[in-house]
């Protein structure tokens, strides 16, 4: 898989090093708060656990499936939510997590969900990767692992055709394989 990579934008070291400091942010900023933690299921799986293994406080865990993508490397501009039910969040301060801001469909899509249909009493953002570009939607992440161009990147949980996510970095994907 390595050889379908055009270049790495960041390695093990980097990424981790990066995840810590963000929990070191949403740790000070959640201190003393009941915090329920919703990962955007499949890509933040990996930047999930290693976030939330470094956040010494409780907090819930839960999930939300939706995609965007469809199998595709740009995204369908429709956004589907997966699951019969959404994650009980009521009066509490959440935190969603996803691998990535890039149009951002997705999250203003989980967004205006939890807002209209769940009554949390919080909802910040937090991604591992935030595109440089114009966006479908105007929405910013809370906080913010690395800033990126518009390049289309695998690795670290996020794929292409489910390939891919397994790679302990994040990389370009080479221009042949899309």
């Amino acid at each position: 898989m390595d050889e379908e990579i055009d270049k790495i934008l960041y390695d093990a070291e980097t990424i981790q090093a990066r995840v810590a400091e963000l929990a070191a942010r949403i740790t000070e900023d959640y201190r003393g708060e009941e915090l329920t933690v919703v990962a955007v299921l499949t890509g933040a799986l990996i930047f999930t656990a290693d976030l939330l293994r470094r956040i010494p406080l409780p907090l819930k865990l839960d999930c939300v499936s939706v995609a965007s993508y469809h199998g595709a490397a740009e995204t369908s501009g429709e956004v589907k939510f997966d699951q019969l039910s959404l994650p009980d969040i009521e009066g509490r301060h959440v935190l969603i997590v996803d691998d990535i801001l890039d149009s951002g469909l997705t999250l203003d899509a989980i967004m205006a969900k939890f807002h209209k249909d769940c009554g949390p009493l919080s909802v910040r953002i937090c991604v591992l990767l935030s595109k440089r570009r114009a966006r479908r939607k105007e929405i910013a992440a809370d906080y913010v692992g690395f800033e990126i161009e518009n390049e289309f990147v695998v690795g670290y949980g996020m794929d292409y055709l489910e390939k891919y996510r397994n790679l302990r970095y994040v990389g370009v994907l080479a221009e042949r394989i899309k």
